[in-house]
């Protein structure tokens, strides 16, 4: 692509995970298939492509506040910002004949990397989005998000699973089946209005204020289906096991229903590896359930990010202003509809 471009926008929609999360990371769901129900929330990874006619190759992160320039396109190999590079590099190598092209990659994400929603991920289904639309690639959503997974998993080498990328994908409410050789099948849920409005008035998300690595946490999963450990492998089975039931009551606006499995899959998640939950986040689970809330878990590997929680709506007000009055940063939830997008500046 020799010729001058006009700027280039993409956004993926941030994730919660209601249940069955985990059961995504291989090899359990290679040997035993994996099931995870989520939904995309009113949060987002965004990403910008701006042409340059100095030959120069920029990254930029704006939330993290890290920028990198780089004479030419090929010296991007040393860059730090690892998602940014590993993206561009893929694109231009499988898509563009290896010609690098001179722009400024500019992202910024709405929550923090490592929030437990699935924002790396998010962020680079929006780059791949991004570039998608600059070079008018012919790549569905299933495309987008399998070679989201093959950079950041495969080529960069990142420990995680499969669902984050198809959630930033697809958006809305799915229930995501992981099989064998990589196959994905991801089953959107039409749920009437009065479900979603009423699922939505009865979540409460809380950041617990820090931001965690969940490779360590990923890590230790894995080795633990690797070795068949025998409790980790239970609690993975219960994990998928309750997937299936969160459905079932989803479907049928059963919140009380919802808040059970929720409550029991917590008790499951924290029996795949020893770091999944610490003092804070105890201590935030204690709050809320003196406070009203139903049940929770914490969104993602665990370790630290968001927790949610589940509350009747008539005390959600209540539950997120005495959140806050002890130093929580509790908001309510809005669940969004649309998977990644992608637009060309008009000038």
């Amino acid at each position: 692509m020799n010729r001058a471009f006009q700027s280039v926008r993409a956004r993926a929609p941030l994730r919660l995970g209601l249940a069955g999360g985990g059961t995504d990371l291989s090899p359990f769901s290679d040997e035993y298939g994996g099931v995870v129900l989520n939904c995309t929330i009113d949060r987002y990874a965004f990403a910008f492509l701006s042409p340059r006619d100095d030959g120069k190759l920029v990254f930029r992160s704006k939330d993290l506040g890290v920028e990198e320039s780089f004479d030419t396109p090929e010296a991007a190999g040393d860059s730090k910002l690892l998602l940014h590079a590993g993206v561009y590099r893929r694109i231009m190598s499988e898509f563009n004949d290896g010609k690098m092209i001179p722009m400024t990659v500019t992202t910024s994400v709405d929550t923090p990397m490592g929030s437990g929603l699935g924002t790396s991920s998010a962020l680079v289904v929006a780059l791949v989005e991004v570039f998608r639309r600059l070079l008018d690639l012919p790549l569905g959503r299933y495309d987008v998000a399998h070679l989201a997974y093959e950079i950041e998993r495969l080529d960069l080498g990142l420990s995680g699973g499969k669902q984050d990328q198809y959630s930033a994908a697809f958006g809305s409410i799915n229930f995501i089946e992981f099989l064998a050789n990589d196959r994905v099948v991801v089953n959107p849920l039409r749920l009437p209005d009065w479900i979603v409005n009423e699922v939505e008035s009865s979540m409460v998300t809380v950041f617990s204020g820090q931001a965690r690595a969940s490779a360590d946490i990923i890590d230790q999963q894995t080795a633990a289906m690797v070795s068949h450990e025998k409790k980790a492998l239970d609690a993975m089975f219960e994990l998928k096991s309750d997937a299936i039931d969160m459905k079932l009551k989803l479907l049928r606006g059963d919140i009380h229903g919802m808040a059970d499995v929720l409550r029991k899959s917590w008790e499951s998640k924290k029996a795949t590896a020893k770091r999944v939950s610490n003092a804070r986040i105890e201590e935030l689970f204690e709050l809320a359930l003196a406070k009203g809330a139903i049940s929770g878990k914490v969104s993602g590997a665990g370790g630290g990010g968001f927790l949610m929680f589940m509350v009747t709506p008539e005390n959600r007000h209540d539950l997120i202003e005495a959140l806050r009055a002890e130093g929580a940063d509790a908001n309510p939830v809005s669940f969004t509809h649309a998977g990644c997008e992608s637009w060309q500046i008009k000038f």
